[in-house]
């Protein structure tokens, strides 16, 4: 099965990502259209080095590249000029490496733009069947509104591998995958060869982020799943994220970070979320813990992992009920306000900063608190009950 990028509800059809192995391409963040994205962006940028950022001041910026309301402008003084106020999301010089980002929309995207925000120089690993359209739409600008950082730059990616995360080493690809025209044209795509291309590039990374999730039968109720279905799941979504690590750990440097992304219903029911892709998140942030112990005991990484709240992607679409998501968590959320990409852009970016050097091991939730709720107060049989409601949404 294939593993792509995950976003909304951690689902997504796994397989990892793609690259053209030696161009260098540019991509950017997700547009959310929520009013909080303004705001969220400013926080970032107030506590970040970004306005001195020079890997990102390159010709992508052009004059006809307007800035979106949601987007904070561009910042007129640059950080040598002016002292940052507070403690800053410094992440000059570091190296991320982004495993499950092929569009401009979830949750990889955002964590990619508020790590180039930061400062950190931008990898990532895309899925070999989307690359070309994902090359394709870099080349000809369509992302490039939606690459605006907040200091009025456009995202750099230094460079796109293909990859894809359910094959650890070329002996363990199967001859129809091989002669798939959709891998035609593409090479060294496999978790270690991906890991070793990454060394012959850069030599080192100091950030590793799985973003990318498969649940070829997620939409079976649990009872119904096949074993192959499910056994996909969890290579695809949890396998994937331990052979990432044990790849990648060689060449991440002393007191990096690795983050992925998991989903409430590891640890609570969530109906409509089959095919094992709820035992693959628990799995998930099980395997989280280890490998804070052993990562953290063998090279100092720490190792964390966000559960977001769902978003409105195009994965996340593919399920068939994210709207029905969103609309309850807006119901019944502590904050009742629809949760943004770039929101999780930005706690992943505090986790992979000195910031967070005393955090490992970890879920971070990021879903507006509903992990906290124990029941949904929208539901008519609270109805007499004086429950406060936020009185300024919108």
């Amino acid at each position: 099965m294939a593993a792509t990028a995950a976003s909304g509800l951690q689902m997504a059809t796994a397989r990892p990502c793609i690259s053209s192995s030696h161009r260098v391409v540019k991509a950017g963040a997700a547009i959310l259209g929520a009013s909080s994205k303004g705001a969220s962006w400013a926080k970032l940028a107030s506590g970040s080095h970004i306005s001195s950022i020079q890997p990102f001041q390159r010709t992508f910026m052009s004059s006809s590249v307007k800035l979106n309301k949601a987007v904070t402008k561009a910042m007129s003084e640059s950080s040598d000029s002016k002292p940052v106020s507070g403690l800053p999301i410094d992440l000059r010089g570091k190296r991320a490496f982004i495993a499950g980002v092929a569009d401009d929309n979830g949750y990889g995207w955002a964590i990619a733009k508020s790590l180039a925000a930061s400062g950190a120089e931008i990898l990532v690993g895309t899925w070999v069947p989307a690359l070309n359209i994902f090359e394709t739409s870099l080349r000809r600008g369509k992302f490039d509104e939606s690459r605006v950082l907040p200091d009025g730059s456009l995202m750099d990616i230094t460079k796109v591998y293909p990859l894809d995360a359910v094959f650890d080493n070329p002996e363990d690809v199967p001859e129809d995958v091989k002669a798939n025209k959709r891998y035609a044209g593409s090479s060294k795509w496999t978790v270690q060869e991906v890991a070793e291309s990454v060394k012959q590039d850069f030599g080192s990374i100091d950030i590793l982020v799985h973003s990318l999730a498969n649940g070829p039968e997620v939409s079976k109720p649990l009872l119904e799943t096949s074993r192959k279905g499910y056994l996909a799941a969890i290579s695809a979504s949890s396998y994937s994220y331990v052979s990432l690590l044990k790849h990648f750990l060689p060449i991440m440097n002393p007191g990096g970070s690795s983050i992925s992304l998991t989903y409430i219903a590891s640890e609570r029911i969530i109906p409509g979320y089959g095919g094992g892709m709820s035992s693959a998140k628990a799995a998930l942030e099980s395997d989280t813990r280890v490998l804070a112990f052993e990562a953290g005991r063998k090279n100092r990484i720490r190792v964390n992992t966000i559960s977001a709240g769902p978003l409105r992607s195009r994965a996340a679409k593919a399920i068939g009920f994210i709207d029905t998501m969103i609309e309850y968590s807006l119901a019944n959320a502590p904050l009742q306000k629809e949760l943004s990409a770039d929101e999780v852009g930005n706690a992943a970016a505090f986790l992979a900063s000195p910031l967070a050097s005393a955090v490992t091991g970890t879920v971070m939730y990021v879903d507006n608190g509903l992990n906290t709720m124990g029941v949904g107060v929208d539901s008519p049989i609270f109805k007499d009950l004086d429950i406060p409601k936020d009185n300024h949404q919108g």
